[in-house]
């Protein structure tokens, strides 16, 4: 069924955004639901049904919701904000990895925000009720205690008044380095991260990247045209020569590029030119795009292993990204709010864990690796051990070449990206690709930084701050060379790591 034959229905499109796996309970008034348990000394209400109600769904272990909380207290705050709805919080000791209730009561306690309403659901029932399945999730309800709206990820005051004012909201997702708010002792692990994928419509491939752990937003709109703001129309019947693509916003601690592509991969038919599904046409094609050369170099290794599954030519784009314009707010969540709508992709195969292609890096058992690693490795790699500073040979190698894990060998760092920091250990600007490493709050030594870890072995690498260079990121990721193992170049196609070549050239 083509969509042109949809474009009435869609006009009519409710703004009301219903989970298909809650359809009806999604309309059952928030008051019907069970009773929530107020933390010690807030007073935010459940009844309060003269205004429309907005959601925080937060949990402790989201560093993005952590570096949010002075912000949301002041939202919550906010006079212009009070006066047009009811702001409120709501996290759910004991369920999706929280804390159990005392815990987390003990570990609030000792926090600073008297002006955050916070209400707990022990039980986990809210969010089950509304689909919550990331953090920060905010849900706005009517003054019935409906659900109007659901939204991923982070909302500042203009955003929440282009809701209530139900015009498109520009969800743009933070760039560089979270924040650690002023006068707070939280930090942020998460450095989140865009990829622009066209697959035909683009209904089908928000929905299937929603349902995708560690993608935190798909926003449905036209990219790579020629046209400045486009309509639907104008993409359908005037030839502006946008593709329908959806910006996928991941968190690389979650998911790494490389699966988000076999994610992709596996929904589209890569050898179809201008058409997926029953749907043809140029905005139909198939393209990545981004403006990282490093992800673009990523991208085009992907490509180049998947076109060994074919014997046709593949036609999907690798190109940067010219430009990306949201689509009207009917296209947004579209298979939500029309659970029956039509949809070229079988969203079940979101639920299908991928089979892994490239080598799988696993971690040795213990006794293994007290034979296998020295003394120091072993200490720092498993018992988050710190080497002392201007000892390893590492912190003064610039050979072109890779480090990857001692533990299990997967690659992590380039040399391209190492400098001299001058701290005394091994520093890179950026792992190797995106979603190789991963990054955790350390609390340790009372104090609060950012903990860098491999992701298959889950090895302990040292650290991550934002003081490196700023022409290159910012980000200077401190590292033990303990951990490392350097594979020189003239030995990386032998040791396996030929397709990491092109890494030494960025």
């Amino acid at each position: 069924m083509h969509r042109s034959c949809l474009f009435i229905t869609l006009c009519i499109a409710s703004f009301f955004l219903v989970s298909p796996t809650l359809q009806a309970a999604s309309q059952t008034p928030a008051s019907q639901l069970p009773v929530l348990q107020d933390n010690p000394g807030n007073l935010a209400m459940l009844e309060h049904n003269d205004k429309p109600t907005l959601i925080k769904f937060w949990a402790s272990w989201c560093p993005r919701c952590l570096a949010e909380l002075e912000d949301t207290e002041a939202l919550a705050s906010d006079a212009e904000l009070q006066a047009r709805l009811n702001i409120w919080t709501l996290a759910s000791p004991g369920v999706l990895g929280e804390m159990p209730m005392a815990e987390f009561q003990t570990w609030y306690s000792g926090l600073d925000y008297p002006g955050l309403p916070l209400q707990l659901d022990p039980k986990g029932e809210w969010v089950r009720h509304f689909g919550v399945q990331v953090y920060p999730t905010w849900v706005l309800l009517g003054t019935d205690g409906k659900l109007l709206r659901q939204v991923r990820g982070s909302l500042d005051k203009q955003q929440i008044l282009a809701l209530l004012n139900n015009t498109q909201v520009a969800l743009e997702q933070p760039s560089g380095s979270f924040y650690q708010p002023a006068g707070k002792q939280q930090a942020s692990a998460i450095n989140a991260r865009e990829i622009y994928l066209a697959g035909g419509c683009f209904w089908g491939v928000d929905a299937y990247f929603k349902r995708i752990n560690g993608v935190l937003d798909a926003v449905s709109g036209y990219a790579n045209g020629t046209t400045e703001n486009p309509s639907y129309e104008d993409v359908i019947y005037r030839k502006t020569g946008h593709a329908e693509t959806v910006r996928v916003t991941y968190n690389p601690a979650q998911i790494s590029l490389e699966q988000l592509l076999q994610h992709y991969f596996r929904i589209i038919d890569p050898t179809t030119l201008n058409r997926q599904g029953n749907d043809r046409g140029t905005q139909y094609r198939t393209g990545i795009y981004s403006n990282d050369p490093a992800e673009r170099q990523q991208v085009a290794r992907a490509l180049e292993q998947l076109q060994q599954r074919y014997q046709q030519p593949l036609v999907v784009e690798n190109l940067p990204l010219e430009h990306f314009f949201r689509a009207e707010e009917y296209h947004q969540d579209y298979l939500l709010k029309n659970p029956n709508g039509y949809c070229h992709i079988d969203l079940g195969l979101a639920a299908v864990p991928l089979q892994e292609e490239q080598p799988r890096y696993s971690k040795p058992d213990d006794a293994t690796l007290r034979q296998t690693l020295t003394p120091l490795q072993y200490q720092v790699t498993q018992q988050n051990g710190t080497e002392r500073a201007y000892t390893h040979e590492y912190d003064s190698l610039y050979a072109p070449g890779i480090y990857v894990d001692i533990v299990s060998g997967e690659p992590l760092f380039s040399s391209a990206d190492k400098y001299d920091a001058g701290c005394g250990w091994p520093s890179f600007v950026r792992p190797i690709a995106a979603g190789t490493v991963t990054e955790h709050i350390d609390t340790s030594y009372n104090m609060h930084r950012i903990e860098v870890r491999s992701r298959h072995a889950d090895s302990h690498l040292g650290h991550v701050f934002p003081d490196g260079p700023r022409e290159r990121g910012g980000k200077r990721y401190c590292i033990n060379g303990a951990s490392l193992e350097f594979i020189p170049l003239a030995d990386m196609e032998a040791r396996g790591y030929g397709r990491w070549v092109d890494a030494l050239e960025q």
